[in-house]
């Protein structure tokens, strides 16, 4: 049903935690089909690129499997590039998702509410 990239960031996924004293926070919940699912996303940036990225999620394997996709492709890019990793770039990534699944890849919409956050603190 799901790929090896799914499973495998599902059963190991990276950058979970979060960031004291974060640069940005930001959270995103699932869409109708999945609106259990939330994700909360912390970055730490520095010279306009995000050093460190952390993530919180909770839901199904799709929505966990997809923040830890999120954080993966994130970390060392600069926020403009950030700002790129959208839903249909993680699934991509992940591989096979079913589409009744897409509700749940909330990781780049906290991602890019985290990138809002700390814009917002910076000005």
């Amino acid at each position: 049903m799901y790929s090896e990239k799914v499973l495998e960031h599902f059963l190991h996924p990276q950058n979970v935690g979060s960031i004291e004293d974060a640069d940005g926070f930001g959270q995103a919940e699932g869409g109708p089909r999945c609106p259990e699912d939330l994700a909360h996303v912390w970055i730490q940036v520095t010279d306009g690129r995000i050093t460190e990225i952390r993530h919180k999620t909770l839901g199904c394997p799709v929505a966990i499997a997809a923040s830890s996709m999120t954080c993966h492709l994130a970390k060392g890019k600069t926020l403009d590039e950030a700002l790129q990793i959208t839903p249909e770039v993680v699934a991509a990534a992940l591989g096979d998702i079913p589409e009744r699944k897409s509700d749940s890849i909330v990781g780049p919409k906290a991602l890019h509410q985290a990138i809002a956050d700390y814009q917002a603190r910076r000005k």
